[in-house]
């Protein structure tokens, strides 16, 4: 198997040069915010965020193509970043701390691009998130101050935690049927959004969560972290990894019945 621990060291120089700079504008008086043709938000930090990983992937590794958020695709070949400067770019303009840098690295296989090394890193909550294909996934400060991930064993649905964004996503594809129907079934409902839900997935705090609208760049570092753990990731369609547009993931053992609600199968 593929070494990939020199990779995952970039990427968490990656996300440490993106933290300096996301942290230096959040909550800024003079934040400049636009809205972009698909009607979301983009701040400048956004912008000065991807730019800086982008210089640094092009110095680091120049044969590697880069995706992004905010300025799309460059370069091609078999290995490819994916970058979401701030996901959660709503929370950052409004000064809530729920956001992160998401920083993955795809590699081409007989599937297509599969992530094999992901960083999550939140630091206005102080918290990082990181795996690499066959190394497990881990939590902590550093690469060297960490602690190992593992998902939950919870394997009744009537015990679940489960999480999600909002529920407008799922009445406007009418999956909201569905959607209620689940969250009636489980333990606990609780809406944290964007990356969080599937860090909590990864940790063992949360057992379920799923999202109905989603681009790759919001998917693919979460992919390999949960899985890393012991989870499960794939689209509404069951199809395994960040490919589907949208999201479900769990502790593994409850990921089929997670489906077959969200389905609207029962």
């Amino acid at each position: 198997m593929p070494d990939y621990r020199d990779d995952l060291r970039l990427a968490h120089v990656l996300a440490d040069a993106a933290d300096a700079a996301t942290m230096d504008r959040f909550k800024a008086l003079d934040l400049k915010v636009e809205t972009k043709p698909d009607l979301t938000p983009v701040s400048e930090a956004d912008k000065s965020a991807e730019e800086l990983i982008r210089g640094h992937l092009q110095r680091a590794r120049p044969r590697d193509a880069v995706l992004g958020e905010e300025y799309g695709v460059e370069g091609t070949g078999p290995r490819r970043w994916v970058i979401d400067p701030i996901d959660g770019t709503k929370n950052y303009v409004r000064g809530v701390p729920v956001w992160a840098t998401l920083i993955a690295l795809m590699e081409a296989s007989e599937g297509g691009y599969q992530p094999v090394v992901g960083v999550v890193s939140a630091p206005a909550l102080g918290r990082r998130w990181w795996a690499a294909k066959g190394h497990g996934a881990y939590s902590g400060r550093s690469l060297t101050s960490a602690t190992r991930l593992h998902v939950s064993r919870v394997s009744r649905m009537s015990d679940a935690s489960f999480a999600y964004s909002s529920l407008g996503g799922w009445e406007e594809r009418s999956l909201l049927d569905g959607f209620l129907d689940l969250t009636r079934e489980v333990w606990r409902t609780r809406a944290y959004g964007d990356f969080w839900p599937y860090m909590m997935v990864a940790e063992g705090s949360v057992d379920i969560c799923a999202e109905p609208e989603l681009s790759l760049w919001d998917m693919a570092a979460n992919a390999i972290i949960v899985t890393e753990a012991g989870g499960s990731f794939t689209g509404l369609d069951g199809r395994p990894g960040p490919h589907s547009g949208n999201a479900a993931a769990s502790n593994g053992l409850l990921h089929d019945e997670l489906l077959g609600y969200l389905n609207h199968r029962y």
